[in-house]
């Protein structure tokens, strides 16, 4: 053959090589969220150009531009909840005072329960600490003798009440006392714990680890090693722990090279695991079927009305099954991280809750009784460390407190609770029934108040949209505090009930949602003039910041009270 002819064959074998890989690249692009969400590159380097500024006191109360009178009612609104809190919960905000430059989670918590710019004020006067003495039923009790109940539930570790997971522990200890903390060889709990696990998942194996990040770092890890494949697709704004891999925008410190972070839901996300070949698996957080492509919500970044969540139960099975179908026929494996939601939604988890059958699945928090755990189960072909014929390729995972006893005595009795107990059982019954109805009763009542806020719901895991153009919204959970209601440091961006909850538990609650909230719209928080929408607060938001990047700090737009007359008091 000439050599004109050969370079002509390798220059069109060339070309058609590029093209491939350029369409591919293309396609991942159209398959990325177009929020800075779905862009984990560009929302770093966004991140780094936001400037710090604070608004001083006048700002802060006109930072929408509201008349005199309005400014003045939440001057006096937000003074009455200073000295409401500092005599409520003086012994209790003191204590966390005390250590909060010792706890760096405190220092983190601290700052990020309201948008940057208000900070400042919020941190100085509003103190309600963060420690409580003790927990009974759907209540917690701070070290003031003040009892809430409780919207926390743990960061999701609360799933029967308090009092259930006090005698996990209790029972589970005095089960494994003879042994004590023997680590390293198990204690004969541990083989029931692996037999309950196996009927619950469906799956062949199981390895215990001590947090539910860790159970996924290791799913990811085994998933590689065995389809020798480099790359984690995860899904807009999904949350599968705090590492690096699956955290790939805003909050990691260093790029996460071999992720792509896909839409969720979208026909061109499966079009691209139907044609790459470098998908090592495919992470599912079940949660995003109420939000899905939206980052978990808090208040922090609650800087208008924007946020919006919404279940459909089929429409997110439908596609959990698609995404099923293609993942099977690719050969890529398919994980589903139910550490949060595990056993929230079913008994046997998401898995039996959406229909849909995952290789691999992480539990964690609840499934420890009380105590710390993070567990992986999965087909064997995936969980294996080792290779048969290569005996030095190996996949090392060992922990030192994998299996504690008193850890696996703990789960056991959660395992045994959730498959005979009767009263475990009957909390299932119609469980979306019963929290759809409560959430749509609620909703009532804060629609006959005028209130601008609607609650919308995962079966018990509920968040606050606000219907109403504001940059107060945040505010809420201040009042919601004062009426009783124990939340997380993400405020009202995620309620987490009990499903111990009773009608007359949430007939309580939300009488003090209700009560919060008129008090947080009659002090004028949700003042809306005719230029303020959501739109109108994010160009202003952006000329604040440009201004700051100037050195310019943002401009009070209503003048100060009379120095012989602070609004707000200080000390």
């Amino acid at each position: 053959m000439e050599t004109s002819t050969i370079a002509f064959i390798a220059a069109v074998v060339g070309i058609a090589a590029l093209a491939r890989k350029l369409q591919l690249r293309l396609e991942l692009s159209a398959a990325k969220h177009p929020s800075l969400a779905g862009h984990s590159r560009l929302a770093r380097r966004m991140a780094a150009l936001v400037p710090h500024y604070e608004y001083d006191e006048p700002a802060f109360f006109s930072a929408d531009d509201a008349p005199a009178d309005v400014v003045e009612l939440r001057r006096a609104g937000f003074t009455r909840l200073t000295t409401h809190y500092a005599e409520r919960f003086a012994k209790t905000a003191t204590l966390t005072r005390e250590v909060e430059d010792e706890i760096s989670d405190l220092q983190f918590t601290g700052r990020y329960r309201v948008p940057f710019q208000f900070r400042s004020l919020v941190c100085r006067h509003l103190k309600s600490g963060s420690f409580v003495e003790s927990s009974s039923g759907v209540q917690v009790t701070d070290l003031d003798g003040n009892w809430f109940y409780d919207l926390g539930g743990s960061y999701g570790v609360n799933l029967f009440g308090y009092d259930f997971y006090k005698e996990c522990i209790e029972r589970g200890a005095a089960r494994v006392h003879a042994l004590g903390p023997v680590l390293g060889a198990y204690h004969p709990v541990v083989a029931d714990n692996v037999a309950r696990l196996r009927r619950i998942s469906g799956l062949d194996e199981v390895s215990f680890h001590m947090s539910g990040t860790e159970a996924v770092m290791q799913a990811v890890r085994l998933a590689r090693y065995h389809t020798r494949r480099s790359h984690v697709v995860r899904f807009c704004g999904a949350y599968h722990g705090w590492w690096g891999d699956v955290q790939p925008g805003v909050g990691n410190p260093m790029p996460a090279e071999s992720t792509y972070t896909l839409k969720d839901m979208d026909d061109m996300s499966l079009r691209v695991l139907a044609r790459r070949k470098d998908i090592a698996c495919v992470l599912v957080n079940p949660l995003q079927a109420l939000h899905p492509n939206s980052g978990a919500p808090g208040d922090s970044t609650l800087v208008d009305s924007s946020r919006q969540a919404h279940f459909d139960r089929e429409e997110y099975g439908a596609w959990l099954r698609r995404l099923r179908d293609v993942c099977t026929e690719r050969g890529i494996p398919l994980i589903f991280d139910e550490v949060f939601v595990g056993f929230r939604l079913a008994p046997g988890g998401a898995q039996e809750y959406f229909g849909v059958r995952a290789d691999m699945v992480t539990y964690g928090k609840t499934l420890g009784g009380g105590l710390p755990v993070g567990v992986l189960c999965g087909k064997a072909a995936l969980m294996k460390r080792f290779q048969e014929d290569r005996p030095a390729d190996i996949c090392f995972a060992r922990g030192t407190f994998n299996s504690h006893p008193y850890v696996m005595g703990a789960m056991n009795e959660f395992l045994l609770c959730l498959e005979h107990s009767p009263e475990i059982h009957r909390l299932y019954d119609n469980l979306d029934a019963l929290w759809n109805r409560r959430a749509e009763r609620l909703n009532q009542r804060l629609s006959d108040a005028g209130l601008p806020m609607r609650v919308r719901n995962l079966s018990t895991i509920w968040t606050v949209c606000y219907t109403r153009p504001s940059r107060y919204n945040w505010m809420l959970q201040f009042y919601l505090r004062a009426q009783g209601l124990a939340l997380s440091w993400v405020g009202t961006g995620r309620f987490i009930f009990s499903l111990n909850y009773t009608d007359a538990d949430f007939e309580a609650v939300g009488d003090r949602i209700v009560a919060g909230a008129r008090a947080m719209d009659m002090e004028g928080w949700w003042w809306q003039g005719a230029e303020l929408s959501n739109r109108a607060i994010k160009r202003r938001i952006t000329r604040e910041m440009l201004r700051a990047r100037l050195g310019r700090p943002p401009v009070s737009a209503i003048p100060p009270p009379p120095s012989e007359a602070p609004a707000v008091p200080h000390g």
